[in-house]
């Protein structure tokens, strides 16, 4: 039998993966909203009409009262009203945008003393949407001296084998990298077929948060060598209660640390971070010498756009809802990226001149304007933590061969059929099943 705390560990792994991507929990009573047009998408200046139905039981619920809330998504609601459904259906007529961009309706029933809530966002001409990120004339320059910097750091790799982990085909290492100064580490999990032979390569860039990792063995299996790296400079396999640990006390709100200086700004380490990783798997003898790829959701979304635009190496991208886009979409008066540094309710960022200038180096708008190679994107309209306007904003400025799998009524969550797009896109790529 397994080590019990492995096993443990493992069970961990395999719930945080399933909240991170899982539809949401199914309810006793259903709100649903359908804009009247089935595409979800309006020319600017039209109108829009959203069908509401409570059902319980797959049925309209007669009699329900009902609160719905229409404006452009993140921003105060322009219209607030409720009104009593005799049939438990009805349609609400909204209004219209005047600029590109994405209007949301939110309507709340309330059955028996519980609240039940949904949303509908539709896109204005999403197409349209220019960002409001500002590239600073010294964006390349700043980036390729921190590459030349980390380019002198020793990598100074470290590999643990994990025999309970590996497989049949496949070997399981704990890495521990240098990274971007001298004594700051890189940790992450590394899957390497065991036939010998020549492989390409997968990096899996994460989502926010602190976390352990698994590693990406069912790729590996394909033939392909995968890592899956943390962002944080602690190892990867450490007890879950660690990483709840540094989430609420050191790691809280890393995502604002040092903004102020762009030199020092925490996504710093980060970015080269994804690069050093890069510089390890490109130095291992497995490697086909050619193939390399990035992906990941959120901020890992945003890392695979990073990534791909500061390292030549890579060859394409695979990003669901990238976050860090278009973080000053806040401050013309519509949705930015998250962590929505710049949003009127983030009492921990503030929008002090420095600030606001350090973002510039960051946003990965100003990276999606450098891509060349191809990219795999995917995301909702319903999304209240990357804004489907931030990701716009970035998607749109991409020259890029680039490909675009819309979920209409996802959030920050995905459906099976966007992973498996995804997987079957990415394996294309690597030249595999």
């Amino acid at each position: 039998m397994k080590n019990p705390k492995s096993a443990f560990f493992l069970l961990f792994l395999m719930l945080f993966a399933g909240a991170a991507i899982a539809q949401p929990v199914e309810q006793n009573v259903k709100v649903i909203i359908g804009p009247d047009h089935p595409n979800w998408v309006y020319k600017v200046g039209e109108p829009v009409k959203f069908n509401v139905s409570v059902l319980q039981y797959g049925n309209p619920l007669k009699n329900v009262k009902v609160v719905y809330e229409l404006g452009p998504e993140k921003m105060s609601p322009e219209k607030r009203d409720s009104m009593q459904l005799s049939n438990g259906l009805t349609t609400i007529v909204a209004g219209t945008m005047k600029t590109p961009g994405f209007y949301r309706c939110v309507v709340t029933a309330e059955v028996n003393g519980k609240k039940y809530s949904s949303l509908a966002t539709v896109g204005f001409d999403p197409g349209q949407i220019k960002p409001a990120a500002v590239n600073p004339d010294d964006f390349v320059q700043f980036w390729n001296n921190a590459k030349a910097d980390l380019a002198k750091i020793p990598m100074d790799a470290r590999m643990t084998l994990l025999p309970e982990r590996s497989t049949e085909k496949v070997n399981v290492y704990h890495v521990n990298i240098q990274n971007f100064r001298l004594g700051s580490r890189l940790y992450g999990i590394l899957c390497v077929p065991k036939k010998p032979g020549k492989y390409p390569a997968l990096l899996r860039v994460p989502g926010a948060g602190i976390r352990p990792y698994n590693g990406d063995v069912a790729t590996a299996e394909k033939g392909v060598i995968t890592l899956e790296i943390g962002i944080h400079g602690v190892p990867v396999t450490m007890e879950p209660s660690v990483y709840a640990n540094l989430g609420v006390g050191a790691l809280s709100g890393y995502q604002a640390f040092n903004l102020e200086d762009r030199d020092r700004y925490y996504y710093k380490r980060v970015y080269m971070g994804c690069v050093r990783a890069n510089d390890f798997l490109t130095s291992l003898p497995e490697f086909d010498g050619s193939t390399l790829g990035v992906t990941g959701g959120s901020q890992g979304g945003a890392l695979s756009i990073v990534t791909a635009a500061l390292d030549s190496r890579v060859k394409f991208l695979g990003a669901y809802y990238p976050a860090l886009s278009d973080l000053t979409g806040f401050m013309i008066g519509r949705a930015g990226g998250w962590p929505h540094l710049f949003n009127k309710d983030n009492v921990n960022t503030g929008s002090t001149p420095d600030k606001v200038k350090t973002t510039g180096y960051y946003d990965v708008v100003n990276f999606a304007r450098l891509l060349k190679v191809p990219g795999m994107y995917s995301w909702g309209f319903n999304d209240v933590t990357c804004p489907p306007t931030s990701m716009y904003a970035s998607y749109n400025v991409i020259t890029a061969p680039k490909s675009l799998f819309l979920a209409l009524e996802t959030g920050h969550w995905m459906y099976p059929e966007q992973r498996e797009n995804m997987d079957k896109w990415l394996q294309k790529q690597l030249k595999v099943n």
